[in-house]
């Protein structure tokens, strides 16, 4: 006799851009892209269970939004449409991924949610559906679906899974403003480069760690320019790049580095009000 499954508990996880280059814009203002893409430890953690019926949502956070603009819910809607199910859920999400940050925290939930839904259904929908699925949702959302670190291309949606050599120490820092993705990618184009600032590929780790979004996002958002080049002048750091659209900025750690002196620094002479975070990629 089996026992059908009625909950799970799922970790939603960050990603990180380990290089995010540009390839064109197209004539629909989409941008094709080429991005190097790695999950990291810090998580969002969820519940998923069956209900009696309906979608039913529940945040610690207050500003995540709860309706249509909520990634986990319009996932949830898209699976019981795609498997004409009775849509009967109750997600429960706990938030440790920052809002806005660059970080796919709602990508990551949506596609967690497509996931245990699949499970909890019994679906046996593969991958590959699935993330057919999440890319009519967000270009983001594919990559979650493989649990990987992977090369994306197109708008995001073409996913490889690829094996990274080390795990690297990531140590994130995020101010308190977010960075609107679709501003980011539409100012690219006529962006100019901020005088001493580092925008050419850096090399450590074994890996190339660039991003063409720095370009436009730092030419009003200097702060985010100022973050990157404080890191790379601490001795803890081997490389630093904002993830994403920003606004969050990662340093990648040397061996032995004390995360917690290199916290404190950056609060003190950065902002006191830094949102820190101190992970690894997996």
């Amino acid at each position: 006799m089996t026992i059908e499954m009625q909950a799970m508990q799922v970790f939603a996880p960050a990603k990180i851009n380990l290089s995010l280059k540009i390839l064109n814009r197209g004539d629909d203002d989409f941008h094709e892209i080429e991005t190097l893409i790695v999950p990291t430890s810090l998580c969002d953690e969820m519940k998923i269970e069956k209900n009696e019926g309906g979608i039913e949502f529940h945040c610690d956070d207050p500003s995540v939004p709860k309706g249509d603009d909520n990634l986990a819910i319009r996932a949830a809607k898209a699976f019981f449409a795609a498997t004409k199910l009775k849509p009967a859920v109750l997600i429960e999400l706990k938030k440790k991924i920052p809002h806005g940050a660059g970080l796919g925290g709602g990508s990551s939930d949506a596609a967690s949610t497509l996931l245990a839904l699949n499970q909890l259904f019994g679906m046996n929908l593969t991958r590959d559906e699935l993330a057919k699925l999440g890319s009519t949702i967000g270009s983001d959302i594919p990559f979650f679906i493989f649990k990987s670190a992977a090369m994306c291309k197109g708008c995001g949606e073409l996913v490889t899974p690829v094996k990274l050599g080390e795990r690297l120490a990531i140590f994130l820092l995020k101010p308190g403003f977010i960075v609107p993705t679709e501003w980011a990618y539409l100012r690219w184009q006529s962006s100019q480069e901020i005088p001493r600032v580092t925008y050419p590929a850096q090399k450590f780790a074994g890996q190339t760690f660039v991003n063409d979004l720095e370009r436009p996002v730092f030419e009003k958002f200097v702060f985010l320019a100022h973050m990157k080049m404080w890191l790379l002048k601490q001795p803890e750091v081997g490389a630093a790049l904002m993830s994403g659209s920003g606004s969050t900025v990662f340093a990648v750690l040397r061996p032995n580095a004390d995360i917690d002196l290199l916290a404190k620094h950056a609060k003190s002479e950065l902002d006191p009000e830094l949102w820190t975070c101190a992970c690894k990629t997996l």
